[in-house]
C-alpha cells in the first residue's frame, strides 16, 4: 500500500511538473505530456481501488 501511494504521488508530481513547464514554455508538448502521466495515474488507481475492493468482496462470500 505504502509502495502504491509513493508511484501514485511521485506520477502526480511528475504531471504538475510537466504543466509547469508548459507554462515556462510555452510548448504544447508538455501539456500534452502532463494530461497523459495524469490520465494513466488516475487509471492505474482506478484499477488498484477495484481490486481491492474485489478482494473485500470475495472475503465477505
Amino acid at each position: 500500500m505504502m509502495l502504491f501511494r509513493l508511484v501514485v504521488g511521485l506520477l502526480l508530481f511528475a504531471g504538475v511538473v510537466s504543466f509547469a513547464l508548459y507554462i515556462g514554455t510555452g510548448q504544447v508538448v508538455w501539456r500534452q505530456r502532463g494530461l497523459l502521466i495524469i490520465k494513466w495515474t488516475v487509471l492505474a488507481g482506478l484499477g488498484f481501488f477495484a481490486v481491492l475492493i474485489l478482494e473485500r468482496l470475495a472475503l465477505m462470500l
